[in-house]
């Protein structure tokens, strides 16, 4: 894990170097969604990342979660990446991350991939490796359709499975989680826009055994970045 850290460091020193050339240093934080979930649990969720760099390279933080009303902590999952443009359209990330749930925590290394597929579906998958040789494949897509300039319908899948059970962090082995969604949001400005949603989570196998869940609820929120 200090190798991936370490990894992530040279990279991000030598992105400031890559810079000097004439190309601009730029910072955003995303706030992919930020929404309040009408499922059984009441929960409220967010999905976010955060990135600093040059074309070439960048550092990205991505953090994504829920806590559930009567819960007295969140769960969340934590990455900090050093990601570097191999193509156009396509970035190579690696670096560290950390989940943490009510009982439980656990930390990975992490190498992955994000970027704009043919058709314009927007693309992020990484494999994640634990000390205890647990192996994670989480990934995720989704679509933006214009229907006006300024009503966007954005359909998503999002799947992850792990090579071993870990009770403690309630992932069991093979495919452990299925999300489809889709979310209508108005964007007043570019930056800022609200919506609405309906969306569809199941566990699997073990993963189902230690929480069972298999669930359609509806979803209003907020999109904004700066």
């Amino acid at each position: 894990m200090k190798n991936l850290l370490l990894i992530i460091v040279l990279g991000f020193t030598t992105s400031l170097f890559a810079g000097s050339g004439g190309d601009i240093l730029r910072a955003t934080v995303m706030v992919d969604k930020l929404e309040y979930q009408y499922s059984d649990e009441k929960s409220v969720s967010w999905d976010t990342y955060a990135y600093i760099g040059y074309d070439i390279n960048k550092v990205y933080i991505y953090s994504e979660g829920e806590k559930a009303k009567d819960s007295s902590s969140a769960n969340s999952e934590n990455q900090l990446v050093y990601s570097r443009a191999i193509t156009p359209y396509w970035d190579v990330q690696i670096g560290a991350a950390y989940d943490k749930t009510e009982n439980s925590d656990q930390t990975w290394g992490v190498i992955g991939v994000q970027g704009l597929a043919p058709y314009f579906f927007e693309i992020r998958a990484v494999i994640l490796v634990s000390d205890d040789g647990n192996i994670g494949f989480r990934a995720e897509s989704e679509y933006e359709a214009l229907i006006t300039q300024k009503l966007i319908l954005t359909p998503s899948i999002a799947l992850s499975a792990y090579t071993k059970n870990n009770e403690d962090m309630a992932i069991g082995s093979g495919l452990s989680n299925l999300k489809l969604g889709a979310r209508l949001r108005y964007e007043f400005v570019r930056e800022f826009a609200p919506y609405v949603g309906v969306e569809w989570s199941k566990n699997f196998s073990n993963t189902d055994d230690y929480s069972a869940l298999d669930e359609v609820y509806a979803t209003v929120g907020l999109r904004f970045w700066f």
